[in-house]
């Protein structure tokens, strides 16, 4: 990892830390804290990216699984904002008719919200 990568990473740590808290939030509520490895906010590749209208840098991570599969993505926008999606994959454990696609989270630096990314299930 560059100086550069390393020093937007500490900037926004606290709030990398609270966003993988969040995303086992989510999978702890839905039982699937033994199926699934929450995320880690240093075990994610990162890259800086220039932000089209300020032309400051963006910070985009991505998680990748045992078989270097991306499972999850984080963005830290030059505004304070940021995303992060993590891969559940499972049918959703107490509702059949649901299928879990994985975990988002948003927020800025004093607010982050997470909530389970649900689509229906076939069959």
């Amino acid at each position: 990892m560059n100086n550069d990568i390393r020093e937007h990473l500490e900037k926004v740590r606290v709030t990398g830390n609270a966003i993988c808290n969040a995303v086992q939030a989510e999978i702890d509520k839905l039982g699937l804290n033994t199926e699934i490895k929450s995320p880690v906010l240093d075990e994610a590749d990162y890259i800086l990216s220039p932000d089209s209208l300020s032309g400051k840098n963006t910070l985009m991570g991505t998680w990748r699984n045992n078989k270097g599969q991306k499972c999850g993505e984080i963005l830290f926008n030059v505004d304070g904002t940021f995303y992060a999606e993590y891969d559940v994959v499972r049918l959703h454990p107490q509702k059949s008719q649901w299928f879990v696609e994985g975990i988002a989270v948003w927020g800025n630096e004093s607010v982050v919200k997470s909530e389970p990314k649900l689509l229906p299930a076939i069959g």
